[in-house]
C-alpha cells in the first residue's frame, strides 16, 4: 500500500494551509490539486463500507467535504495532518447525515441497517447501523478523544497504524493500544444498544 500522506511535499501543503488560515483568497484553490487524490482515497474507503444501494459517490463526498472546509472562514490550520483529520471527520458527518436522511424517508419505519466492511478488525454484527456507530463514537470521544480519532482515521479513513501515528503525532504502539481499547469499548456500546 502506498503511503498516502506522503503524496505531496508536506512543506507545500503546510505552507498553503498557513496561507489559507491567514486569509489568502487563492489558497484553497492552490491546495486542491495537491490533496485531491488523497481525499478521494479517503472517500472511497468511506463509500466502500456503505450499504450496497448507497447513492453518494466518492467524488461527491470529496467535493461536499471540501466545500464545507472552504466555507469555514475561521479555521486555523495547523498542518497537513490536521487538514486530513478534519477532512475525514467531515466525510463521516456527511455520510451520517445522508444515512439519517435516508432513514427519515422511511417515515417512521425501523432504521435501515447499513452494512459496513468488517475487514477493518472491528468486531461487530455483519451489519452495523451507521447512525448507532456514530453515536457510539461521539460517546467515546467525550471520554477518550484520541481513541475516537484513531477509530475514525482507521475505520472510516482507511489509514494504517503508521499513518495514524503521523497524523496524531503519537507512537505506532499507542495507536495499536488505542485501537484495541476502542474496539472493545465500541463493541460493548453497540451491543448494549
Amino acid at each position: 500500500m502506498e503511503t498516502p500522506l506522503h503524496l505531496e511535499p508536506p512543506h507545500d501543503v503546510t505552507q498553503i494551509l498557513k496561507d489559507w488560515s491567514e486569509g489568502s483568497e487563492d489558497a484553497s484553490a492552490r491546495l486542491m490539486p495537491l490533496v485531491y487524490e488523497e481525499l478521494r482515497r479517503l472517500a472511497r474507503e468511506y463509500i466502500r463500507r456503505e450499504r450496497p444501494d448507497h447513492t453518494l459517490q466518492a467524488t461527491a463526498l470529496v467535493h461536499e467535504a471540501y466545500l464545507r472546509m472552504v466555507d469555514e472562514k475561521n479555521m486555523t490550520w495547523k498542518d497537513r495532518a490536521h487538514f486530513y483529520g478534519i477532512a475525514a471527520r467531515l466525510m463521516r458527518r456527511i455520510l451520517v447525515d445522508h444515512a439519517r436522511a435516508h432513514n427519515a424517508v422511511k417515515r417512521g419505519g425501523l432504521e435501515q441497517k447499513l452494512a459496513l466492511d468488517e475487514a477493518r478488525d472491528l468486531p461487530a454484527p455483519a451489519a452495523t447501523d451507521l447512525v448507532a456507530l456514530d453515536g457510539a463514537l461521539e460517546n467515546l470521544a467525550k471520554t477518550y478523544p484520541r481513541k475516537s480519532e484513531v477509530v475514525e482515521l482507521k475505520f472510516f479513513g482507511g489509514l494504517e497504524a503508521n499513518e495514524i501515528a503521523e497524523v496524531l503525532q503519537i507512537s505506532e504502539k499507542t495507536v495499536l493500544r488505542d485501537w484495541s481499547f476502542a474496539k472493545l469499548w465500541l463493541c460493548r456500546e453497540l451491543s448494549a444498544a
